[in-house]
């Protein structure tokens, strides 16, 4: 990776959305940013060009690193929209909220006693919109945090979003996975790959997923012979 560390440019995002209801209240998820933050500073570490695009995270940003803040999913489409363009290696960790709400009010919305009704409407798909533009010699990864049937719906969206690769993660134990310190993880790459690590930090778990896809981003940037 030495003779090309200096030219793979990398986009990350990380951490959840925020989807406003009205000035105070919004939909979001418990995302800390954990992964995506170890990412950036592995890929810091190997002297690559870091973009990070990060929801709202109380994590301090890493050293060398491009940071754009953002708060929802439309915000962070926008922001990596341009970036994407430039990088070799594009890597979706955000939780990015599936739904928003179709109009958020001016004002802080009061409590009536009854049921309140919101009517929500997709956000904007960042990895599939992204990945279908990729150009030869892209290498795009996606994040697969699941419940249940774990394996099987990160394949399905391997082929489904037009993924290089997907890490797989389930995220219904306790302190493994999001918001923890810790997560296993399964990468699995679209000719065959499947390697499983685990449970460990999640910075080691950056450090194996890097060491994994770069060699897929060298092959990539590596000029013909």
């Amino acid at each position: 990776m030495e003779s090309v560390s200096e030219r793979i440019h990398c986009l990350i995002t990380a951490g959840p959305t925020r989807e406003h209801l009205d000035p105070v209240r919004f939909l979001s998820n418990g995302s800390s940013g954990r992964m995506g933050y170890a990412l950036a500073a592995s890929a810091l570490a190997r002297a690559w060009q870091v973009d990070l695009v990060s929801g709202p995270v109380a994590l301090p940003a890493p050293q060398g690193a491009t940071v754009h803040r953002v708060q929802s999913a439309d915000e962070m489409f926008r922001a990596c929209e341009p970036l994407f363009a430039a990088c070799d290696l594009f890597i979706a960790v955000a939780a990015v909220s599936d739904y928003r709400p179709r109009a958020i009010a001016p004002e802080k919305l009061k409590k009536t006693g009854g049921p309140l009704s919101l009517e929500l409407v997709p956000t904007v798909d960042i990895l599939k919109t992204l990945a279908a533009r990729k150009r030869p010699g892209q290498v795009v990864l996606g994040f697969a945090a699941e419940t249940r049937d774990v394996e099987n719906y990160a394949r399905r969206k391997l082929l489904e979003k037009n993924l290089d690769w997907i890490v797989a993660n389930d995220v219904s134990r306790p302190g493994i996975g999001m918001n923890a310190e810790a997560n296993t993880v399964l990468l699995i790459g679209r000719n065959g790959e499947s390697l499983a690590f685990g449970p460990a930090p999640k910075p080691a778990v950056a450090d194996f997923i890097l060491e994994n896809v770069a060699r897929a981003a060298w092959a990539a940037l590596r000029p013909p012979r």
